[in-house]
């Protein structure tokens, strides 16, 4: 895990040191600061051998890198920084300029906050140098290939395998586990390659994610750790929640509470997880798309793939690196997402079934509990359901929500629920002008 930061000045070591410090648990074992050529920029990170602290900052390139693939990088040039984002948007990055127009970059909001309040979100699969935004790459619909069923099964088990293995590599490794399909699927094909493998699974007790993540835990004899959470805690971790998460979206916050306590327990025990993102946006498996024509849906599946980087992907990446690890995920792999592409749409959806060709692909090293599991909303599946959004109502009378509903800039909060979440949100960090770097959930419910 890593952090990165710099500004277009070359006296400037103190600020990019504080802006090192607002990212200081992305990697707390060393920093590098560097400055030079009109430009000061530093990095943090934890856990890593020599050479990949090297990969990190040389050259006049530092480099926020989860994998070869997934990347956010700034290159120090003779007129400032030149940023680079990878195609899906893994690794965060954000940029801005200072009052007195200095081009600032960090990988976090609150590693910008220190120098400026013009926040932009770095766009995935682009190159940008202050003033030329440039498309590198970009997540597209593929015509589908014209292979038997079968052949596609052995084709995107053999991919999946291969992106699971490449992340894990030599080094010690754990995995999230809800229970559900995509969890599983990372921690069975894992537990081959390594001696022993931790998989972390939280919920409220009796939540069903607890069972079926024993269940998968005993198929595949990991070292499972289970977190038990009481209502009290959810509510406690709330702030520390949204401050991490940098986002007041009503279901991304309520997805990222266990999230958040999971990757607290795992980082007592692994510097990285394996994490089940991009399962869904891939394989279709949320329950709307049942209401997608076949010729629809390869589109949809696009378009939600590409939401990833600000919502689903920011809520895995804050939780992990509050607690300085990494979290991979090996569904969004680039090979494994060019074939999942052109997987036909029929057979995503098949019989009624989603994911069919994913719970196909991995039906020999799972239960059939597990893999024809129907899908839950990770709140559900912990156990949260309407809690977070009764707890609202109790606290947001009906005159609060017609009187704070419309925030300064001119967005207006869905529920009662956002509302909540807004306020611990602007107490950390406070009003902005513009929220555009703000990421916000897809079909989120309105008031």
């Amino acid at each position: 895990m890593s952090g990165i930061a710099g500004i277009n000045r070359s006296d400037q070591p103190g600020l990019v040191d504080r802006m090192l410090d607002a990212l200081a648990h992305r990697g707390r074992d060393w920093r590098e600061l560097r400055h030079g050529k009109g430009t000061t920029f530093g990095a943090l990170g934890s856990m890593l051998q020599e050479s990949d602290r090297l990969d990190l900052i040389s050259n006049g390139l530092i480099t926020d890198r989860a994998s070869p693939e997934h990347f956010a990088q700034a290159g120090a040039v003779a007129a400032g920084f030149v940023l680079k984002r990878d195609t899906l948007g893994v690794r965060p990055l954000y940029y801005g300029w200072t009052p007195d127009g200095a081009f600032c970059f960090a990988s976090e909001v609150k590693g910008l906050l220190p120098a400026t309040r013009c926040i932009h979100e770095m766009p995935s699969g682009h190159t940008f140098d202050g003033q030329l935004l440039v498309m590198d790459s970009e997540v597209t619909v593929q015509d589908p290939m014209e292979e038997t069923p079968d052949a596609i099964i052995t084709g995107l088990r053999e991919r999946l395998e291969i992106a699971v293995a490449k992340r894990i590599g030599a080094g010690e490794v754990g995995s999230w586990l809800s229970g559900g399909l995509d969890s599983s699927v990372l921690a069975a094909l894992a537990r081959p390659h390594v001696s022993k493998l931790h998989t972390f699974a939280a919920g409220l007790p009796g939540a069903p994610d607890l069972g079926f993540a024993r269940i998968v835990a005993e198929l595949i004899h990991s070292e499972h750790h289970e977190r038990l959470i009481q209502m009290e805690e959810i509510f406690s971790v709330l702030p520390d929640v949204i401050r991490a998460l940098e986002s007041f979206d009503a279901l991304l916050v309520r997805s990222s509470v266990m999230n958040y306590l999971v990757a607290k327990t795992a980082s007592d025990f692994v510097p990285a997880v394996l994490s089940g993102e991009g399962g869904d946006e891939l394989f279709a498996g949320y329950e709307y798309l049942a209401s997608i024509p076949p010729s629809g849906l390869p589109a949809e599946l696009v378009d939600i793939t590409n939401r990833l980087h600000n919502t689903a992907l920011q809520r895995v990446d804050r939780c992990s690196s509050a607690f300085g690890t990494v979290a991979h995920v090996p569904f969004l792999d680039p090979v494994v997402v060019e074939y999942a592409l052109k997987i036909p749409a029929s057979l995503k959806r098949r019989d009624g079934i989603d994911k069919w060709i994913l719970r196909q692909a991995v039906m020999d090293a799972l239960p059939a509990s597990v893999t024809m599991r129907p899908k839950s909303k990770f709140w559900q599946g912990a156990g949260i359901e309407d809690l977070l959004a009764r707890h609202a109502e109790g606290r947001i009378s009906n005159a609060d929500f017609k009187r704070e509903r419309v925030l300064p800039h001119g967005e207006s909060l869905n529920t009662k629920e956002e509302l909540l979440y807004y306020r611990i949100f602007r107490e950390h960090f406070g009003e902005f002008d513009d929220l555009s770097w703000m990421g916000r959930t897809k079909g989120a419910p309105v008031a």
